[in-house]
């Protein structure tokens, strides 16, 4: 036997209880993950990872020790994920195998892959998806021999795990049959959400494009994937379309606020174990099941049907094929009723002194199509099954024949509504709403009517999004229907928010009553629904996941399942905190792109001053004065525009330059130019108050140190490389080579920090000797030449001790001098520090990476840092030992300072969406700086 029992925990499959009545009998349910046992040679070269497969102890021993004969799904865990999250679905699943009387089952599977950071860290999802290859053919070989043996298999992918399913198919040797279906959960398909390296964008950008160069060979491949909605904080819902021509119908891309019965946004580990989403998914396996192969069905028709049934218009009934969609109505006890009216209400009470039978009511088509344009019904509390049809056939008020449209509703809240065009069901004569046995006894009610769609749509533009909610834009509904329709005009852009307040006021109401508005985006399944009661007040937030396309015209509409004879005010202004929300949401990742940009202007004002005037500026008073957008979101808005020029391309790609990375976003529909100016100020700020809080940081740390250790006085002479130096760059060299980048570039920032640390104490130390401030060192100046002047006309009588006098004055001179060249240098030091803080950070995913998986493998491969953490050592090593005289001497500096503003530029135009660009634009402004101080 190739499966061996791993690991057990009690628990319920899906209340968290421990107990379960099944046929009359308690039973423990214990949940339990069986191992099992890949080839030798797979399990050598892949150690960190495995394979479980998913049972509970009851079913487990009723299979004969593990004897798989299910339909196989895979689980594949994300970000950190773990091999366990499979137990939602394997436990709802087995729950209603039992409830068929296990007429067919699943067999869960799932894969370890030891909870690596993959989202962070891109080096190891070639080794993943080579690995599930080889999962997915070990499962299939554990069918084999059997009747019916599965020849696919189904996945579910949660957050990466979803991009690693469809990085399958770029393997070389992979057979695009051996899957059927994958279910994506959160999986951000159209980019990282951080691409701190390149093998992450590498990774993405060969994924996507053979899915949309071979999109008719995977045809036949059916992908669902669902976003988590505005609760999601890692993986916004726009990030989780996946990206394809649109040329074949077989990939659905949902919100969960959208998919019936949830219609709530799930955070990025709620939406695997969410109860809503788990009974829809397993659901949709169940009626994705060929009753003759008892395997996933291979119609791609169905497929989506059954998706689309499940995950957007889930009418609280079983899925059905359009084969079984004719009905005959040959209940000779049944009622039949004809409704004249165009407008109908009935309500059933809880119990009734009559024997239960069923009853029909027939509601004949109007002949004026420009008044009653459309049929809109709902229902509360009624038996879903066949609940309305379309008659083909009718003999004196009695339908003989018709077509079954429950499968046309959907499920909003409490309501099952259905809001036909009657100009697609001229074909039949009357419409049929049955009332089944199975209702007589129990409390309902039901409202129809035929109504003009265009008069009950009303349209409005929302307000300005620079507004802030100062003004408002307000619309009256004096209902006298059911259903009405808001179109929100000029709503079409990410970066807008509202809060839609809706009042209703009710004079007279027979029995409770309830309103349901669901905020609708004709481009997108991102809907949200609000159910409340009448005569309340309630808010909408309207936002927006994905841009509306550009060949799209439609606009997103507020839909108002109202109650009769009310009225309703709709109040629209914008929310401030929603479009900062936004904002931060779709362009935050590209705030650190800007605030190392800012640093880098301010560095080179440092430069430039302290090449013209001898002494460098504070960073902060630096940032003030070099950190202005003007000087570099222009020219990246120029180089924009002007690729639009095919001349211009052609020098671009001659010069063989990266595509800016604002020409990305605009095809993505989430940028904008004023936004580049907004975050560059962001970036701004954080740089600002970052250096203030860092420079206090330094201040206290070498105040607590003077505590312990005297602190000494910088010496004058200066020396590049020392015996000591070489010795730290050969051992750091040397951390690069056996362990990984990451760690030189740690190890080396702490010593540089130390340094920093020590050079602030002996500021602090002269200061404190000298009793100077800087700002008196004009005085001395002038005292020392008076000085000199009178000894030089004879005045030395009256100052017996003057030459001695001199000499002492001489010595605080050089004093000064010193302790002037020990302050720009320290202001140096600390911006240097600062541009490493983020280097630091940007290398921090892969260090935790090599440290996580460090009992595996001692060296990080592939490495991402390598090279840059050799160049970034060595520039580190001699800046350490680099005062600021050093470089103020060099010719090089002016080139050097005016070459910042360069990369900042260069910086906002290639490192928002490829931040692991950042460090090395950094590591070039470093190198140079350590060259001047080296020519």
């Amino acid at each position: 036997m190739n499966i061996s029992r791993h690991q057990s925990e009690a628990g319920s499959a899906q209340t968290g209880g421990s107990k379960l009545s099944v046929q009359r009998r308690v039973v423990t349910v214990t949940a339990a993950r069986w191992k099992i046992k890949l080839p030798k040679k797979l399990s050598s070269h892949y150690s960190s990872y495995g394979l479980y497969l998913y049972e509970e102890r009851d079913s487990a021993e009723a299979r004969n020790g593990l004897k798989v004969t299910g339909i196989p799904i895979l689980f594949l865990p994300g970000n950190a994920g773990s091999y366990k999250q499979v137990r939602s679905l394997g436990s709802v699943a087995l729950r209603k195998a039992e409830n068929i009387h296990n007429k067919f089952h699943f067999d869960f599977y799932s894969i370890d892959f030891n909870e690596e950071l993959v989202a962070l860290y891109g080096g190891s999802l070639e080794e993943q998806t080579k690995f599930v290859h080889a999962c997915i053919k070990v499962i299939l070989k554990l069918y084999k021999g059997q009747k019916g043996a599965p020849s696919s298999v189904a996945i579910v992918g949660h957050s990466m795990g979803g991009i690693v399913a469809r990085a399958l198919f770029t393997l070389p040797n992979f057979k695009a049959t051996l899957i059927s279906l994958i279910i994506t959960q959160a999986t951000p398909h159209v980019a990282p959400v951080l691409s701190l390296d390149s093998y992450l964008i590498d990774f993405y950008t060969t994924v996507n494009n053979h899915w949309i160069l071979n999109e008719k060979d995977l045809r036949n491949i059916t992908i669902l994937s669902m976003g988590g909605g505005f609760r999601d904080y890692q993986v916004r819902s726009g990030l989780t379309i996946v990206p394809n021509l649109g040329l074949y119908n077989n990939t659905l891309n949902v919100v969960t606020s959208a998919v019936p019965g949830a219609w709530l946004s799930a955070d990025h580990l709620c939406i695997v174990w969410c109860k809503e989403l788990v009974l829809a998914t397993v659901r949709a396996f169940f009626d994705l099941v060929d009753d003759h192969t008892n395997q996933i069905t291979m119609d791609l028709k169905k497929r989506m049907a059954v998706l689309h049934h499940h995950f957007i218009s889930f009418a609280n009934k079983d899925f059905e094929d359009e084969s079984k969609s004719s009905v005959s109505f040959s209940d000779s006890t049944a009622t039949w009723s004809e409704i004249k009216t165009y407008k109908w209400t009935y309500d059933c009470p809880q119990f009734s002194a009559q024997p239960p039978k069923a009853s029909y009511f027939i509601l004949q088509l109007p002949s004026d199509e420009k008044l009653y344009s459309n049929l809109y019904c709902r229902t509360t509390n009624l038996e879903p099954s066949n609940w309305i049809s379309g008659c083909t056939r009718i003999n004196q008020s009695v339908c003989q024949e018709g077509i079954d449209l429950t499968g046309e509703a959907e499920l909003l809240k409490m309501y099952k509504v259905v809001n036909f065009n009657l100009e697609k069901y001229r074909s039949f004569s009357h419409f049929v709403i049955r009332v089944s046995k199975a209702n007589v006894n129990r409390q309902f009610s039901m409202e129809c009517e035929y109504f003009s769609a265009s008069s009950r749509m009303m349209s409005t533009p929302v307000t300005n999004v620079l507004s802030f909610g100062a003004s408002v834009h307000r619309v009256l509904i004096n209902s006298s229907g059911l259903i009405h329709t808001v179109q929100l005009q000029d709503f079409n852009q990410i970066y807008q928010a509202f809060e839609i307040y809706v009042e209703s006021q009710c004079q007279s109401l027979h029995g409770k009553a309830a309103d349901v508005y669901r905020f609708h985006v004709p481009w997108s399944h991102e809907d949200s629904v609000v159910a409340t009661s009448v005569s309340s007040s309630t808010v909408i937030y309207a936002k927006l996941h994905r841009a509306r396309p550009e060949n799209d015209s439609s606009v997103p509409e507020l839909q108002l399942h109202t109650a009769r004879n009310c009225q309703y005010e709709i109040t629209i202004r914008t929310s401030f905190n929603g479009v900062l929300g936004q904002l931060i949401r779709f362009h935050g990742a590209y705030l650190p792109t800007y605030v190392v940009a800012n640093i880098l202007l301010a560095f080179g004002r440092q430069l430039i001053h302290l090449y013209s005037e001898g002494h460098c500026l504070d960073f902060c008073t630096a940032l003030n004065v070099a950190a202005k957008p003007y000087k570099v979101i222009p020219f990246v808005n120029l180089a924009v525009f002007l690729l639009r020029y095919n001349w211009f391309k052609d020098v671009w790609s001659a010069l063989m330059l990266p595509t800016i990375d604002i020409l990305i976003l605009n095809e993505q529909g989430i940028f904008n130019p004023a936004i580049s100016i907004l975050l560059f100020l962001f970036g701004t700020a954080i740089a600002h108050w970052s250096g203030i809080f860092f420079c206090l940081l330094l201040k206290l740390l070498s105040f607590l140190g003077s505590l312990f250790h005297r602190q000494s006085i910088i010496k004058k002479e200066y020396q590049l490389i020392s015996l000591q130096s070489s010795f730290l760059l050969i051992f750091l060299l040397f951390l690069i080579w056996t362990t990984c980048g990451a760690v030189a570039l740690i190890f080396g920032y702490l010593l540089y920090f130390l340094k920093v640390l020590s050079l602030q104490g002996s500021v602090q130390a002269m200061k404190g000797i000298l009793n100077l401030a800087p700002q008196q060192e004009t005085v001395k100046k002038a005292e020392m030449s008076s000085c000199v002047k009178e000894e030089e006309n004879g005045m030395a009588d009256s100052l017996p001790e003057g030459p001695d006098q001199v000499k002492q004055t001489q010595q605080k001179l050089l004093s000064v001098s010193d302790v002037d060249n020990a302050v720009n240098t320290l202001k140096i030091y600390v911006t240097i520090l600062h541009l490493l803080n983020w280097i630091v950070l940007f290398s921090a995913p892969s260090f935790i990476y090599w440290f996580k998986n460090l009992r595996y493998a001692r060296r990080l491969d592939p490495d991402p840092c390598d090279v840059l953490a050799s160049i970034l050592v060595l520039t580190m090593v001699i800046l350490t030992n680099s005062p600021s005289p050093l470089a103020k001497r060099s010719t090089l500096l002016k080139y050097t300072a005016r070459l910042q503003l360069f990369l900042s530029i260069a910086m906002a135009a290639f490192g928002l969406m490829h931040l692991y660009r950042v460090p090395y634009f950094v590591t070039l402004s470093l190198a140079l700086y350590a060259l001047c101080c080296l020519i």
